[in-house]
């Protein structure tokens, strides 16, 4: 969840003065891991679950400041559009009993949104893209409330310096132009945090690197923008176009883009960090009271705040996040590169293949980022973007190999073997890497299915815009059996149908 904000009007000053407090802060990090001042015990995971609204025939509800007040929940907040919602579930010790109640928490707590969403006309969804959003739906009007996202609109609109242009290849090629970030609000995610100890950072950072193109390709679900069908998981090239800074002009000059995969497998998190401050201009230059060096030199634990809202501004696909909880400093990646849903199943799935694959290759004796260029693991989320379980990954010792094959034959057996290393009891280890193993023997993924499912209907001459409500609202119907995607059949409609 993103730090509020009030308005302000930022100045010359304002941004000199921040940037200076940033590069502070990098020095009091700097100085924090050197004196090791961060403990780590038992690691914690968390999940954060972005969520769309629609109405009762599948369309984006622009009411999330309403639902918000019906479900009267803290765990839930706002998103950048009004048709987002977003839960953050507590964090928890991962192995630890309460991992098992995961699932069940993430479903009674949606179900309990969603009943209170159904008393002001709308129904929660957890999918990559609403597909039944339109052009029309990503106006500024249509921003959420909160001061920080219009901020966060005007400065990289501000900084852009024209409107924010989208190109997308696929079936349907997307070509436009929108005058906000809008675009950005289709995409919803669900984000994995890993509590991490300073001195295996770098070595969890870089596993968790070389596996987003694998994560994609198993969990794609976002294959329709604005009536086109495209990639299997648009959410990502979306992404990283709704909320880039770079006119033309910058691109061509090798200026890194603000949603960035890296360039270099890293060494320490301060790599992290450093290139945040040596690259990006600040986005919302707000500064703190705190003096961070008097804090620690006192003997306190800083905030570092401008430092983590700096972060929060640029969209690694593995984030590192600096955080203080209880008094006690920690720190922690987040894994964003995967669509929500499904359902709840598919997404815990999806979260016990990240952190088993994730503990197996940040301890292997010779890791895989020795025997991978960092290209290459770039290379494989965008081909895994495009073609979901279709693609054609590189991995090191298989080759180029079918994302299918690389899943099935190699990863999920290193799946097996972190979970077992976190302590993960065996019946919920191979119930949830069960589901992943037989959606990729599949090949049903959430964006194969809507694709399928789209097509029989179109088939039978309904157009486009209805074919993809009565998907939706199909989607909706399974996604409350909690039934993995990889079980939803693709019936024809019927007579009676939309």
């Amino acid at each position: 969840m993103g730090r509020d904000v009030t308005a302000i009007t930022v100045s010359g000053e304002d941004r000199r003065r921040y940037r200076e407090k940033v590069r502070q802060c990098l020095d009091v990090l700097a100085r924090m891991l050197g004196e090791s001042q961060f403990e780590f015990e038992r690691p914690h995971i968390g999940l954060e679950i972005e969520l769309n609204l629609i109405d009762a025939v599948g369309d984006p509800l622009m009411r999330n400041s309403d639902v918000l007040k019906a479900i009267a929940d803290p765990v839930w907040d706002t998103e950048l559009g009004q048709f987002n919602l977003e839960i953050n579930i507590p964090p928890r010790e991962l192995g630890g009993d309460r991992t098992g109640e995961l699932e069940t928490e993430v479903r009674e707590h949606v179900e309990h949104a969603d009943r209170r969403a159904e008393e002001v006309g709308g129904r929660l969804i957890m999918i990559g893209i609403l597909p039944t959003l339109r052009r029309g739906d990503i106006g500024e009007e249509a921003i959420s409330g909160n001061e920080r996202y219009k901020m966060l609109n005007d400065q990289i609109i501000a900084a852009r310096g024209e409107e924010v242009r989208i190109a997308v290849d696929g079936p349907e090629p997307l070509r436009m132009h929108a005058e906000t970030i809008l675009p950005e609000a289709a995409c919803t995610s669900v984000q994995f945090h890993l509590q991490v100890s300073p001195d295996q950072f770098g070595a969890y950072w870089n596993a968790a690197q070389a596996i987003a193109g694998p994560q994609v390709a198993l969990a794609a679900n976002a294959p329709f923008l604005f009536g086109h069908r495209l990639h299997h998981e648009t959410r990502i090239i979306l992404f990283e176009q709704a909320t880039d800074t770079r006119p033309e002009e910058l691109k061509a000059q090798g200026v890194r883009p603000r949603v960035w995969f890296g360039e270099r497998w890293i060494t320490s998190v301060f790599d992290l960090f450093e290139e945040n401050t040596r690259y990006f201009p600040a986005l919302l230059p707000l500064c703190d009271d705190e003096d961070p060096l008097a804090v620690l030199e006192a003997g306190g634990i800083p905030e570092l705040g401008e430092l983590s809202l700096h972060n929060g501004t640029i969209y690694r696909w593995n984030r590192p996040i600096y955080a203080v909880l209880k008094g006690r400093p920690h720190l922690r990646i987040e894994n964003r590169v995967l669509p929500a849903g499904p359902t709840a199943a598919d997404v815990l799935a999806n979260g016990a293949f990240y952190y088993g694959l994730v503990r197996t290759l940040a301890e292997e004796e010779r890791p895989v980022w020795t025997r991978m260029s960092f290209d290459a693991a770039r290379d494989n989320l965008h081909r895994a973007a495009r073609d979901g379980m279709e693609a054609t990954l590189y991995w090191p010792g298989a080759g180029e190999i079918s994302a299918r094959s690389l899943v099935l034959d190699h990863l999920l057996p290193l799946a097996h073997r972190g979970l077992d290393a976190w302590g993960v009891d065996p019946a919920r280890r191979d119930r949830l890497l069960g589901i992943i193993a037989e959606r990729a023997a599949s090949g049903q993924t959430g964006a194969d299915w809507q694709i399928r499912t789209v097509t029989a209907l179109e088939e039978t001459g309904v157009p486009r815009q209805e074919a993809l409500r009565t998907m939706v609202r199909r989607y909706a119907e399974h996604m409350r059996t909690n039934e993995p995607v990889h079980t939803w059949p693709v019936a024809r409609p019927l007579p009676t149908d939309g």
